[in-house]
């Protein structure tokens, strides 16, 4: 994931994944885990050298708005809800830049609902907000979104099971099978204690690599508060990939 056909510089062999800090596939307070948690051992299958070595992803396959949620789906007017930036650093294990990486990112608007056809809670859709966006790391690894702050939303768990607000975040290497998955939750929301896919995290302080944190150094005056989230790839300390949790 951290390589690029593009990129020289030192490198060595992977760091393991701690698994004691990350969490296990089934968790019975989670219930859908319990249907998708697999019952037999993994199998490694190995990728072709079209799986790993492309395509490449470049500035120039992103548009002028692609990281601005705020302006990429209005339709005559603004989005409601809290503006914010969301921005970091992807990192390798040696918190190495890691340059060229597509980051995506999909998100409840700020009431706390989808712009998707599944998503049936009664909270109403935003005519200017979409919900997605795209942009690639810079030189030095970064990234950032202008976007609204999502809102909280029930799930069918329990009988009152809250989502904490959280931004959905998709990560490509080198090519399009070297994808990662991962959320960023707020800091402080006291929903993060409360949710059964948050605190199956067996390591409170892996459970804080996914909260992005308030950044009052980089907030915009009379617009906009800064949340800061670096992602990092692979080693024991890795952010957790909830489509890898076998490691990456």
């Amino acid at each position: 994931m951290t390589e690029h056909s593009h990129r020289k510089g030192p490198s060595g062999p992977f760091f393991a994944r701690d698994f004691a800090r990350h969490p296990p596939a089934r968790w019975p307070d989670y219930k859908t885990s319990i249907a998708r948690s697999p019952s037999q051992p993994l199998l490694s299958i190995e990728q072709g050298l079209g799986e790993i070595t492309g395509p490449l992803f470049s500035l120039r396959d992103i548009g002028p708005q692609d990281n601005d949620l705020l302006a990429n789906y209005t339709h005559g007017g603004s989005p409601i809800g809290e503006r914010i930036l969301i921005h970091g650093r992807v990192l390798d294990e040696n918190a190495r830049p890691v340059p060229g990486v597509l980051v995506e990112i999909w998100q409840a608007n700020a009431a706390g609902r989808y712009r998707h056809r599944n998503d049936g809670y009664l909270a109403p859709l935003d005519p200017n907000f979409g919900g997605c966006g795209r942009t690639v790391t810079d030189a030095e690894g970064y990234y950032f979104f202008r976007t609204l702050k999502p809102g909280a939303y029930p799930w069918p768990n329990a009988t009152d099971s809250w989502r904490p607000p959280h931004i959905h975040f998709s990560i490509f290497g080198s090519g399009f099978a070297q994808r990662l998955i991962t959320q960023a939750y707020f800091e402080g929301d006291p929903l993060i204690a409360r949710c059964p896919i948050a605190q199956s995290i067996p390591d409170p302080q892996a459970l804080e690599m996914l909260i992005a944190r308030l950044d009052m150094e980089n907030s915009v005056p009379f617009d906009m508060l800064a949340w800061r989230f670096d992602i990092v790839l692979r080693g024991r300390r890795s952010t957790y990939f909830e489509n890898r949790p076998e490691g990456n």
